[in-house]
């Protein structure tokens, strides 16, 4: 099957479950060891679907963390009898608490790159518009830019910090 038959068949596909909630309903018959393919069209509904997949994922993981964490914050109260232990619980439970602060802020991330991926702007870079690699997007999939164009931006902003 040709590529441009592939993307018809998942176009039907797509037309046939929208109701899902996937994208095109894809998500329902992607292998679970499928994986991006520079083979492929860029950004063709298996790819979203993976990454649809693969955010939603990250994001259950996050939250689930964040709720082990608060059930353990009540569960077990600060009630150290030696001074130096209670200052090093409260020590560990001030980075636990930074980091699902940083966690809460990744969600935001990853709810702005559904969004992306539901309005057809996912993979593309928000300053250049060309394509952002599939390896940044599988190691970073809420990557809003393209790597030089991140560089470029972390450039600028720390000249702008040093002046």
């Amino acid at each position: 099957m040709d590529s441009s038959a592939a993307v018809r068949n998942a176009d039907q596909v797509d037309t046939e479950n929208t109701a899902t909630g996937a994208v095109g309903g894809v998500a329902n018959h992607l292998p679970h060891d499928y994986r991006p393919s520079a083979d492929e069209p860029f950004m063709n509904p298996r790819q979203l679907a993976y990454f649809r997949r693969k955010l939603i994922e990250w994001k259950e993981s996050i939250l689930r963390e964040a709720s082990a964490t608060l059930e353990t914050l009540k569960a077990e109260p600060l009630r150290e009898p030696d001074v130096n232990d209670r200052a090093s619980s409260e020590t560990d439970w001030g980075i636990e608490l930074r980091t699902r602060d940083r966690q809460r802020k990744v969600i935001s991330k990853i709810d702005a790159a559904l969004r992306r991926i539901e309005t057809g702007d996912y993979g593309y870079c928000e300053v250049t518009g060309e394509q952002i690699s599939l390896q940044r997007l599988e190691a970073r999939p809420i990557a809003t830019m393209t790597l030089e164009a991140q560089e470029r931006h972390e450039r600028d902003e720390k000249i702008t910090r040093d002046e």
